[in-house]
């Protein structure tokens, strides 16, 4: 069983999350939205301020992060070869990092494509949510 942890208040992300778990006949997959209100109490080995960074995810008692997650996701639900190269040597470097450019940007890719796909969330029914972290405890 693997847990996501993600941004529900990202339209792409949530996006990206509905596609996977509409693949996820086995029911392999849970996903976590970390805006929800009591997510530090029910996860806190995974911290709002970290997963707000980069994607968590737990899987068999180890916990994956960013590409490592959506690798093994997909891998999970059958679709491993859509995202293999993203393990080959050289492009998994440049993956990573490329990954990492976008988690910190997803906000603002993803306010442009809600607009550009018309894409929405349960939390930001007009595709384009403004960002509020939370503050640390």
């Amino acid at each position: 069983m693997l847990s996501i942890f993600y941004d529900g208040n990202c339209p792409l992300c949530a996006a990206e999350m509905n596609h996977l778990k509409k693949s996820d006949t086995n029911n392999v997959i849970t996903l976590v939205d970390i805006n929800q209100p009591d997510f530090e109490a029910l996860y806190p080995d995974v911290k709002f301020q970290d997963a707000m960074k980069i994607l968590h995810g737990h899987y068999n008692g180890q916990v994956l992060l960013g590409l490592e997650v959506t690798h093994r996701a997909w891998t999970l639900v059958g679709k491993g070869f859509w995202v293999a190269p993203l393990n080959w040597p050289v492009i998994k470097t440049i993956s990573h990092w490329v990954y990492l450019l976008l988690a910190k940007y997803r906000h603002p890719i993803s306010s442009f494509l809600a607009k550009v796909f018309n894409m929405k969330t349960a939390d930001c029914p007009s595709g384009s949510c403004a960002v509020t972290p939370k503050k640390p405890k």
